[in-house]
């Protein structure tokens, strides 16, 4: 049995019915994902019923798709964005000039300059690594798909975890990553609040320091250099892996998608062919959400909720690197988050 078979839960019959109950319907997407058709997400706002029901296909299938054949208003995508997690929009990023009523809660992302913010998301990563209580959810909708394609890469961690040998999976739950932007602690191995799943989290675009809580004594250590390479590389390698596995996929838009993500249960990154210019594969515009947290991922016993980048390692020597995209562990890899 795969990694994916084991974590990654079929739909129950009791929330396509209740789906049905209400004239939509909800598919399995192959391997991972999950489909809703027939879904008005202008109109009423569901009941609670059929918001947690949703709530536990995404955190079990790690996302889900609305396929509309209309245009939904930023307003209504943003209203939508709120059923889900802390309910209500926590918004951190900056505002693209050309963002509808330069509203503040839409992350505007495009491979044309005058239209969002270019290259965005290319390492594996979830958003809000840079906060103690990092997003809970994030919406994706998008406005314009380019007509050459370019989706995005969506990976199941709890499955990923699965796959992982257990000399892996012991040494992983014992480490903690520091982003680098914030001094943010998180653990490398948290178990999802909904699924109970243990789940890997890292953000490849933006950590300045992983810190190793000793097996033998209540002590840290700072990974150096190869050790921070070897792992980055086994975590990217893991999430690709699961394309051939069954726990990865590439997600390809259709015109007026809105994809809602369980931040603590995949990671995701952006399909090369995403950043490609719009001269090359025409006009491509995606607007983001995120939702506030409300179940933060705690770093290990003995690590604060945030360590100060910028001064002194009190853990010794190892990579301790502020700012901007943090380490590079791959000099030729794109980064920017």
């Amino acid at each position: 049995m795969s990694a994916s078979n084991c974590v990654v839960a079929p739909i129950e019959n009791l929330h396509r019915n209740l789906l049905r109950s209400v004239g939509a319907t909800l598919h399995e997407l192959s391997p991972i994902g999950a489909l809703i058709e027939g879904f008005d997400l202008a109109g009423e706002i569901p009941s609670e019923e059929i918001l947690q029901a949703l709530e536990s296909v995404m955190a079990n299938r790690g996302f889900l798709v609305f396929r509309a054949d209309q245009a939904l208003s930023p307003e209504n995508f943003l209203r939508a964005s709120c059923w889900w997690g802390g309910r209500e929009l926590h918004s951190t990023h900056s505002v693209h000039p050309a963002t509808p009523a330069v509203n503040p809660h839409i992350f505007r992302l495009s491979n044309d300059p005058s239209e969002g913010i270019l290259g965005v998301g290319p390492q594996w990563h979830n958003d809000g690594s840079f906060i103690p209580q990092t997003f809970s959810h994030a919406g994706y909708h998008m406005v314009r798909a380019a007509e050459q394609g370019g989706g995005t890469y969506f990976s199941h961690q709890a499955a990923a975890y699965e796959a992982l040998q257990p000399g892996q999976q012991e040494y992983w739950s014992r480490l903690s990553s520091v982003n680098s932007a914030s001094g943010a602690v998180h653990p490398l191995v948290h178990q999802h609040p909904i699924t109970g799943h243990r789940c890997i989290w890292l953000h490849l675009g933006m950590t300045g320091a992983v810190v190793e809580k000793l097996p033998t004594e209540n002590n840290f250590r700072l990974l150096d250099r190869d050790s921070l390479t070897q792992l980055c590389r086994a975590y990217a390698s893991v999430l690709d892996e699961g394309i051939e596995a069954g726990y990865t996929t590439q997600y390809e838009y259709r015109q007026n998608d809105c994809v809602f993500v369980d931040n603590l249960a995949v990671a995701h990154r952006a399909a090369p062919q995403a950043h490609l210019p719009s001269s090359t594969q025409g006009t491509r515009i995606l607007h983001r959400s995120t939702v506030r947290g409300i179940h933060p991922l705690l770093p290990l016993d003995g690590l604060p909720a945030q360590l100060d980048l910028y001064g002194p390692s009190p853990f010794g020597d190892g990579i301790w690197q502020p700012g901007g995209t943090g380490f590079r562990w791959d000099a030729d890899a794109p980064m920017q988050n």
